[in-house]
């Protein structure tokens, strides 16, 4: 059996289903690309029957992600996987979004347990049987790569797993996904179902890769994907900051850095660049607008902090009295770039690219024209403002309406004022001055008075980059619409459910906190805007 465990990342599929972390296409092609950077093996870039813009999605990751770039034929191309029910329209999109990807695979489900089959499915387990074989035989005759999961696999009854996993396997599955879907198993019950499907399964050979993908609902996640690990899987499917549905799936991070810091117990590689943890995290925490908690294993702010007396004495003696990891090894560091007003567009790019951005002029242009800005406010300029930057700059939905101008009054001798100027999608220019309970009550009104998209503001967060007086603030935000009552139609409805994340920086936070509500409501009117043309 190979000591290597192949990384199979579904943070633009399941990761995607945590609420309010609905990423745009142009987000997902550049985590897409940092995943890739990063080393992961597989990449399921999304779930392409959900909808036109989702199979748009898969299809650019494929064809631009999932082939070797120019001038680099060292790159670890990864396989790109879209993610079908067991059916054949589903499995077409499926196929039409990764074809154009150098390594394509078509992952296919269906779900295995008794509760399902009996009140979702409405099945009986004969006819799973069934369905799994013509559908997975179906998906082969399109793609060699077919992955399949039986859904639920952590309470479905383990002899009737063993049927309908050698099935798939006649059928030409080379890999089989066991999910604990609803986060369900303890790590021993876990490990004795992916030893007994090793074991028993018909057909059951060496080309045959036995994956685990298990979710956080008892926090037993990672656990359980390593018990899985230790009974003989060699593919874990895990995301980033280990978002997901409910409480989350299984975090990248946490499964990689313990195979690597417990090198010794499991003996196992993996083929990450553990180094870019960091990075990638603030990225997708930026993308989505889940802020990552701070006493979060590996990428949380506290990971390597130390406050008590005694382990800051220890650590001052030894590192390793307190850390069993060097930050380093994870990407945390404060790399210092020391840019002022005269650094040119050549540095800026030598930099970023170093830092795993490749932009283009047009995009590099526009960067540097906001590091200058940064520069005349900020004397020294990090990494990490960098990252702000270039979050906060690029990869945002569709320019609906764009932040001109601020003004803002508040303290404690008056109401807090705030005049807002945007720009909308007819290029007018709209200004509003609104009062309220404080600078951003009074500017999140005055937006809502200009924009009129009825919504929710449902989560609201700030910190900052770096320390310092000059450091650039972040802000993140939720908002869910408030048109539901307006439309009976389903497929509104279910957009007007969604939940929508906004990210923002600048180094005035309540400036910073508009540019994060006005993202956030772009992306709600995209989502209205395409769900009634596609009525």
């Amino acid at each position: 059996m190979t000591n290597y465990v192949k990384i199979f990342d579904t943070t633009l599929r399941d990761g995607e289903q945590s609420p309010g972390a609905t990423m745009t296409s142009a987000e997902k092609l550049e985590v897409a690309r940092s995943l890739a950077r990063m080393g992961v093996d597989i990449i399921e870039a999304g779930f392409p029957a959900a909808s036109p813009d989702d199979l748009e999605a898969v299809r650019r990751i494929a064809l631009e992600v999932g082939n070797s770039p120019k001038g680099q034929p060292e790159f670890k191309v990864p396989i790109i996987a879209g993610l079908a029910r067991a059916n054949k329209s589903d499995i077409d999109k499926a196929w039409e979004a990764v074809k154009g990807a150098q390594k394509p695979r078509i992952h296919t489900f269906l779900a295995t347990s008794s509760i399902h089959m009996k009140h979702k499915l409405k099945m009986d387990p004969e006819e799973v049987v069934q369905r799994v074989s013509e559908m997975v035989t179906y998906a082969h005759s399109l793609c060699t790569d077919i992955e399949f999961s039986p859904e639920d696999a952590g309470r479905s009854d383990p002899e009737f797993l063993y049927i309908v996993l050698g099935e798939a396997i006649k059928a030409g599955a080379t890999t089989l996904n066991i999910p604990d879907t609803v986060g369900y198993t303890t790590p021993d019950e876990f490990y004795k179902l992916i030893e007994g499907i090793i074991k028993n399964t018909p057909g059951m050979h060496e080309g045959i890769t036995i994956s685990v993908h298990t979710h956080d609902d008892l926090g037993l996640a990672t656990a359980n994907a390593l018990a899985g690990i230790q009974a003989g899987a060699r593919q874990a499917e895990v995301t980033i900051n280990g978002i997901g549905e409910r409480a989350g799936n299984t975090s990248m991070e946490e499964v990689v850095m313990t195979l690597k810091t417990r090198h010794p117990v499991f003996g196992l590689e993996t083929g990450i660049d553990t180094q870019q943890f960091t990075r990638v995290s603030r990225l997708v925490s930026n993308y989505t607008g889940i802020v990552v908690q701070p006493n979060k294993a590996i990428v949380g702010a506290n990971a390597f902090a130390h406050e008590a007396g005694i382990h800051q004495d220890g650590m001052l003696k030894h590192q390793t009295t307190y850390e069993i990891m060097r930050p380093e090894d994870v990407g945390v560091n404060q790399t210092t770039l020391v840019m002022g007003k005269h650094s040119g567009r050549a540095a800026l790019r030598a930099r970023l690219a170093s830092m795993g951005y490749s932009l283009d002029d047009e995009e590099l242009n526009k960067a540097f024209a906001r590091f200058k800005e940064l520069a005349d406010r900020k004397k020294v300029i990090t990494d990490a403002d960098l990252e702000a930057l270039i979050a906060d700059e690029f990869y945002g939905p569709r320019d609906v309406f764009h932040l001109e101008g601020l003004q803002v009054s508040c303290g404690t001798l008056g109401m807090p004022t705030a005049t807002v100027r945007l720009r909308g999608p007819d290029q007018i220019i709209h200004d509003f001055a609104s009062m309220g309970t404080g600078p951003v009550d009074a500017t999140y009104k005055a937006i809502d008075a200009i924009i009129q998209t009825p919504c929710k503001l449902l989560e609201f967060n700030i910190h900052a980059v770096t320390e310092g007086i000059d450091a650039l603030g972040e802000v993140t935000v939720r908002v869910r619409s408030e048109n539901g009552q307006q439309t009976m139609d389903a497929q509104s409805e279910a957009i007007y459910a969604r939940v929508f994340g906004g990210h923002g920086a600048d180094t005035d936070i309540i400036v910073a906190s508009a540019k994060a509500y006005i993202n956030a409501l772009n992306k709600l009117i995209v989502a209205e805007t395409e769900g009634r043309q596609s009525v």
